[in-house]
């Protein structure tokens, strides 16, 4: 067992040389097992110390470069630095593995933590392994491997999950072709197969070194290693597999599911005769510790497969199955969960360990009657093992659980075998609000990967049954006898308003995890949804395992050609309005100087066109940007600004309105500072509040705009939809008075044409109140497709209304225009004729000596005016 690092500052060298030799520790059983000729086939091994629970190689012969301490073949320096002599120099594949040509290299050794008060005198320790060509290193929780040729200036880099308090395999295997691939526990953890270039990587050495890190700025774990062996070739999985197992003394056939964590006990310690009660004790004691979430779950895994083969009373069975799963549940407690969770694989894995540690505990369990079973409940989990002969069985089913909405259930007829049966139910409480976020390309669930940008989350809690020997079942989804699956629904809050969303499809697929790859995959083969609703799914399944009610929210698209059609009516009516607006500006500028024009109606008017036309060009350049990038989401933010300031002119345009004609109140002086307040200030102080906390709902979806998914999107709706039924009500409350001033004029007059006035100032209200937006409320699926077109054709054309009836059409601006055209003739005839009088005050502003003012607004700020109703705005 060794350690080191690079750039090690050595205080001694050492006499190296060539031998060969026998060792005699291991087992001599244990020579038959075909892992060891994959271990006879090494290039150098080194053994290092006995390790009780590893298996060595008895005899070494052929070419095999062996070492042994005080042999001269590696040697523990008082810096707590190993060196292994490997034999040769430059043309090595372990100094560089470029030299291993096509074959490639392999690299194996056992690793585990080492507390400092616990390292035994001539044992090697420490938190990493280095040659000139890799290194291998664990540090903060995370280990990493480094392989690096010096020819081409390559290096290939992978982590894993270091190793616990449990000797750990690591082994990793290298191809010019095929890159980095590195093994924990006789199964693959993780590659990198391209690698990429890197023109410095540490100092040159030509020998191995294991120990601990000289820098002192970087801080390794503390690490044991035992047997170190290199292969000048790679080796393949199955020979991998076979030398995992040899070396840890088992025997199981390589078409079995791989195991995923090293299943021996600490090393220098002998399993006691009561083997799980320290097992139960130590889990009791070790998750007071626990802190990082990677690290015990990893000791979790190695505990999981570590478990004696040793008979199980119901007590002991019973302890054993609530401790762990009580331990479990404390991983689940830690603050950094949450972010560990995210990873779909960690979650999977600690599935799969607890279905280990079940089915290690139902098939020890001793049984001292034709029918034995225990029962539990943990804050992870409810429990179940059962242990029977099937003329034990007195139901027409097995169910579990056997009271509940959710259960399994296994008609009678499906139990042939003659010979005892282990049931392990298992009813997890909460492991479903960690099953979110699954990517459907990931899965083997065809219809979900036909949508592959709408990930997968369970809504269901998650059920497992497993049964020993498996029962007979009907292949056949429409026969039988199968497995009825019944699930009751756990939405989140999240997950149900986007399920009762009538823009969206809602798919629910009867799932279940598939560990025959080694990794767990969700897939529906085997089993069919048979009914259920939003509250409930019923499954009839042609086997068992792990089950869960999946669901993928769809989001309704419209067809292509509606899509295009509905671009284009944006494109053109933002384009007219944008001009329209521009000439609405520009004709109030002109004219500011007539007092028609002058007043505070068009005031708002002017900066209703301004947010207006500044919140159209800038969705239109929005059409041009790349979602996720800073100018999309800078975008995105200025449009909400903008769009928001826009309804808040609306709403000062319907409150004017209100105070003209329906009650008048105070003076246009008092009212300026509010209405620009309520304009501008008031939409940057919900722009303010909404980017500081949901800074990244903007820009980062499939548009510049605010994200539908987080909930940002209200930061615009309800401001909008205050101000549509504001402006609705007011429009409503006009209309009622003009209507009544139209049926007074009709029967004092008979003037059918009054009538006309009401038809007219609906007409005209609507683009400065904005109740157009109305039908972008309507217009929230395929199914309102008309109030799709509608709203795109009217608030496309906001400005071109806002042009047309308060610039175009309106009566006082065509008489401000005239009035400004003659005062201009007159002015550039006055430039031409010098003697000419200058103008009157009067005739500037449009009033002839000794006649009456010819000003065309009804409202102005006379006191004679503010107590009656002023219907010039329509």
């Amino acid at each position: 067992m060794r350690q080191g690092l690079p750039g090690c500052r050595w205080h001694s060298w050492m006499l190296l040389f060539y031998c060969n030799f026998q060792v005699h520790r291991a087992h001599s059983g244990s020579q038959a097992h075909p892992g060891f000729e994959v271990l006879a086939s090494a290039s150098h091994y080194w053994p290092l110390e006995h390790v009780d629970g590893i298996h060595e190689l008895q005899d070494t012969t052929g070419d095999i470069v062996e070492g042994k301490v005080n042999k001269g073949i590696y040697l523990k320096e008082e810096k707590g630095v190993t060196l292994l002599y490997h034999g040769r120099y430059k043309t090595s594949c372990i100094s560089n593995p470029a030299q291993c040509g096509p074959e490639g290299v392999t690299f194996s050794f056992f690793w585990k933590t080492y507390g400092e008060p616990s390292r035994p005198t001539p044992s090697a320790y420490g938190g990493q392994v280095i040659s000139d060509g890799f290194k291998v290193c664990s540090s903060g929780g995370k280990g990493s491997v480094e392989l690096y040729t010096r020819d081409n200036s390559m290096r290939w880099q992978a982590s894993f999950s270091p190793p616990g308090p449990y000797w750990t395999h690591v082994l990793f295997t290298w191809k010019s072709k095929e890159g980095l691939k590195v093994y924990v526990n006789g199964t693959l953890s993780t590659s990198d197969p391209n690698g990429k270039v890197s023109h410095a990587y540490g100092e040159p050495n030509v020998n191995l070194v294991i120990g601990s890190e000289q820098d002192q700025t970087k801080r390794y774990e503390n690490r044991a290693f035992d047997e170190f062996i290199v292969w000048e070739r790679a080796l393949t999985p199955d020979e991998i597999t076979m030398y995992f197992m040899a070396a840890i003394g088992k025997h199981v056939a390589l078409s079995s599911t791989p195991l995923s964590f090293l299943t021996t006990p600490a090393a220098n310690t002998l399993v006691p005769t009561d083997a799980y009660h320290p097992i139960i004790t130590n889990l009791t004691e070790e998750r007071k510790n626990f802190q990082s979430p990677g690290i015990v779950l990893n000791y979790l895994q190695n505990v999981s497969l570590s478990l004696p083969n040793k008979s199980l009373s119901e007590e002991t069975a019973r302890n054993l199955a609530e401790t762990f799963l009580k331990t479990m549940g404390e991983v689940l407690l830690l603050p950094s969960w949450t972010a560990v969770s995210q990873d779909n694989a960690v979650v999977l894995g600690l599935i799969e360990t607890v279905d280990v540690v079940m089915n290690h505990i139902s098939s020890n369990l001793h049984a001292s009657e034709p029918h034995v079973s225990i029962m539990g409940s943990s804050s992870m989990a409810e429990f179940s093992v059962a242990k029977l002969l099937p003329d034990a069985m007195n139901s027409s089913h097995y169910r579990f659980p056997a009271q509940g909405r959710s259960y399994i259930e296994i008609p009678h007829e499906a139990f042939h075998s003659q010979a005892w049966t282990t049931i392990v139910g298992l009813f997890y409480h909460s492991m479903h609000h960690y099953l979110s976020n699954i990517p459907p390309d990931g899965t083997r669930i065809p219809e979900a990967a036909n949508y592959k940008s709408c990930p997968l989350s369970a809504a269901s809690s998650l059920i497992s049954l497993e049964v020993t020997p498996p029962p007979t079942l009907s292949q056949n989804l429409s026969g039988s006898p199968l497995v009825t699956v019944h699930l009751r629904h756990k939405l989140s809050r999240r997950q149900y308003s986007e399920a009762t969303n009538q823009s969206n499809h809602v798919f629910l697929y009867c799932a279940f995890l598939d560990f025959s790859s080694g990794e767990g995959v969700w897939s529906t083969q085997g089993c069919v949804l048979t009914e259920g609703n939003l509250g409930y799914s019923t499954c009839h399944c042609s086997h068992l395992t792990n089950f869960a009610i999946l669901m993928q929210v769809v989001p309704l698209e419209l067809t292509r050609g509606h899509q295009v059609a509905l671009s284009s009516i944006s494109y053109v009516g933002c384009s007219v309005s944008v001009l329209c607006l521009i000439i609405t500006l520009v004709t109030f500028a002109m004219l500011s100087s007539v007092s028609t024009i002058r007043n505070q109606r068009y005031h708002i008017h002017a900066n209703l066109s301004f947010a207006v036309l500044v919140a159209q060009v800038l969705l239109l350049i929005s059409f041009h940007c790349q979602p996720g990038t800073v100018p999309c989401q800078v975008l995105a933010m200025l449009l909400h600004y903008f769009f928001l300031s826009a309804f808040a002119w609306m709403l000062v345009e319907g409150l004017h309105l209100y105070s003209m004609v329906i009650k008048v109140f105070g003076s246009e002086d008092s009212k300026h500072l509010y209405y620009y307040g309520i304009g501008w200030g008031f939409p940057l102080l919900i722009c303010i509040i909404s980017i500081s906390s949901a800074m990244d709902s903007y820009g980062t979806t499939n548009n510049c705009w605010l994200s539908l998914q987080s909930g940002a999107i209200w930061a615009f709706v309800a401001p909008a939809l205050l101000v549509i039924v504001v402006n609705i009500s007011i429009l409503i409350a006009v209309t009622r008075v003009i209507s009544q001033i139209s049926a007074d004029n009709y029967k004092i007059h008979g003037d059918p044409s009054a009538f006309k006035l009401t038809a007219k100032a609906v007409a005209v209200l609507l683009p400065i109140l904005g109740t157009a937006w109305v039908f972008g409320v309507l217009a929230v699926n395929n199914q309102a497709l008309v109030f799709q077109y509608v709203f795109a054709v009217l608030n496309s054309l906001q400005g071109f209304f806002i042009f047309l009836f308060h610039c175009l059409l309106n009566s006082e601006v065509r008489a401000a225009f005239k009035h400004k055209t003659k005062v201009w003739t007159l002015t550039s005839s006055s430039s031409r004729h010098p003697n000419v009088k200058p103008f009157s005050s009067d005739v500037i502003n449009g009033t002839q000596l000794g006649t009456a003012s010819t000003k065309l607004s009804a409202w102005d700020k006379s006191s004679q005016s503010a107590h009656r109703v002023d219907l010039s705005p329509v």
